[in-house]
């Protein structure tokens, strides 16, 4: 039975201009890309957001629809451009393009998951990648698209809250300190600077620490879909995996419940936020 790409939870009446969308969370895998995988079901996992869509379960109640992927992200990555295709993956692709995603493994189709670890033991035809771009990627950013499309013609404006979760020591690994939650915006280019810092309260009001765009300002779909000047907007929420998961296990942590409830007060806030059009940024 082929694998659902992704899904959609909506509210009973849509009440927000809010979207959220789960893009890495998804946790199945076709049969024949296991078959295909030199790696074991549990470390082909390490690349996903995992249980993301879970943490943003109560959006829905909140009027405001939740998309998440259903299919893992070791077999295709929804938040990457279509495009972004990597020549060492596969065959009778050439690049002169420096993409530092592709070059690193991490294209629409990646061939490495966490800690840089293969996925495969050789290349793949661009018949399969074209055909997994056609069954899944694109009928994702069709339906995404949809949905704010729908929501900006209902409120006068459209927010994406793109959902994700980041490994512990992803700041450590770059000398930061460690933060709870990062808001990418693209340094404000995806999203109107009085939204970003309405989202970023939200946070700081049940004591999370947070930080802007560094090292995650937010990729393909915040890039995409972040339009300000058309009162569509886009922001990337990262949310550090330690506080509500074994990463190592890939199992929920003892504080998953407690987190869950946390956001949910978080997310009654952004749903609320700005239902009305809002302003340009002063130029």
């Amino acid at each position: 039975m082929p694998v659902v790409p992704f899904e959609i939870k909506r509210p009973s009446v849509q009440t927000s201009c809010v979207v959220f969308a789960s893009p890495h969370s998804g946790r199945d895998y076709p049969e024949s890309f296991l078959a295909q995988t030199v790696l074991d079901r549990h470390v082909i996992r390490s690349s996903e957001d995992a249980f993301v869509d879970q943490l943003f379960a109560c959006a829905p109640t909140f009027g405001a629809p939740l998309m998440s992927a259903c299919i893992g992200r070791a077999y295709i990555d929804f938040n990457r451009d279509c495009s972004e295709l990597d020549p060492a993956l596969i065959k009778g692709i050439h690049s002169s393009i420096h993409n530092p995603r592709v070059i690193s493994g991490l294209g629409v189709v990646p061939r490495v998951v966490a800690k840089g670890q293969a996925i495969y033991s050789g290349k793949l035809s661009s018949l399969e990648v074209n055909e997994r771009i056609a069954t899944c990627w694109t009928p994702y950013h069709q339906a995404l698209r949809g949905l704010l499309d729908q929501t900006h013609r209902q409120f006068g404006c459209a927010i994406l809250a793109d959902c994700h979760s980041m490994p512990h020591s992803a700041m450590v690994d770059q000398a930061l300190v460690p933060t709870d939650i990062i808001i990418g915006d693209r340094f404000g280019a995806a999203a109107n600077p009085d939204l970003v810092a309405q989202i970023e309260a939200a946070f700081e009001a049940v004591g999370l620490e947070v930080r802007r765009n560094t090292p995650f300002a937010g990729a393909f779909s915040t890039q995409t879909y972040g339009r300000p000047r058309e009162n569509q907007h886009a922001v990337q929420i990262e949310i550090d995996r330690s506080l509500y998961m074994d990463e190592e296990r890939i199992i929920p942590n003892s504080n998953f419940a407690v987190l869950q409830k946390t956001l949910s007060t978080i997310i009654a806030k952004i749903a609320q936020i700005n239902i009305r059009p809002l302003s340009l940024a002063a130029e």
